[in-house]
């Protein structure tokens, strides 16, 4: 099972958690905690859902974090994830000492074949490489 395959009804997920249902509930109502829904709009919660109720209560318990602190929060955690699989997803596209770059007229980079020589009037990807500036850095020795 996947973290955020969503399988537990409200009071499983309430006793989880250590909270009431209807703490759940208006939390859901906030868009603190999203979960999913079943066809007849039932919520069912994920494991990942759970951890994030039990960090809720101890920002707000242990912290004094209100609760629009907590979505803040929240959402910024979400965004840093984000950033992050992004980065991660460029550094294995870059993979640094393996590809060289160019920049054309019109400012867009453009990944170039390794050992390929820009010459006058070549093209790279649809973008004209006169007057470009090539980036390399060397791989290890």
């Amino acid at each position: 099972m996947h973290d955020d395959t969503p399988v537990f009804v409200i009071s499983a997920a309430a006793e989880l958690a250590g909270m009431h249902p209807q703490t759940l509930r208006q939390y859901d109502r906030l868009g603190l905690v999203s979960p999913g829904r079943t066809r007849g709009r039932g919520r069912r919660y994920s494991l990942r859902d759970v951890a994030t109720l039990r960090e809720v209560q101890r920002l707000s318990h242990d912290e004094g974090v209100n609760l629009a602190g907590i979505k803040r929060i929240l959402a910024l955690e979400a965004e840093v994830a984000r950033l992050t699989e992004q980065l991660d997803a460029l550094r294995a596209y870059v993979e640094p000492g393996r590809r060289v770059f160019t920049a054309g007229p019109s400012g867009d980079v453009v990944a170039v074949r390794r050992g390929q020589r820009l010459q006058r009037g070549l093209r790279f990807a649809d973008t004209e490489a006169r007057g470009a500036l090539v980036l390399w850095r060397p791989g290890p020795r």
